[in-house]
């Protein structure tokens, strides 16, 4: 079983309009915009909805449970990782890693929730662990 612990991860770039984003993530909330021109929930934080191109945006908290869509396990890693994409409940899929698990357990569909790994010096990392 490969964890985040035993390697420190690099803290997140922030930018004006990632703020938002990463001071719920370090309140342990994951944050996704939702389009109020479109109705369409996207994922990862951007200003402009890439459904139909519109600026009304909002902030909305997801749920934390979510779905494996597809990953992979990097085992010549000198910590082993799985990176996935991960479809949340409330549509969008995002990046992610799989995280305190055996690995050799995953597939595809599989229930998956919501976990926060610490960084270097910045704040949390949204993860994903076997519900």
């Amino acid at each position: 079983m490969a964890d985040t612990k035993e390697r420190k991860l690099p803290a997140p770039a922030i930018s004006p309009e990632t703020q938002a984003y990463w001071d719920a993530a370090g309140k342990g909330k994951l944050l996704v915009k939702k389009c109020t021109s479109c109705g369409e929930a996207h994922h990862y934080p951007r200003p402009i909805c890439p459904f139909c191109f519109s600026d009304k945006t909002e902030w909305t908290e997801a749920s934390g449970k979510g779905t494996i869509y597809s990953f992979s396990v990097m085992r010549r890693a000198p910590v082993p990782y799985a990176m996935a994409y991960v479809t949340l409940a409330e549509g969008p899929r995002m990046v992610t890693n799989i995280v305190d698990c055996d690995f050799d357990k995953l597939k595809c569909d599989q229930p998956v929730k919501l976990v926060f790994k610490p960084t270097d010096g910045g704040p949390p990392l949204p993860m994903f662990t076997p519900a």
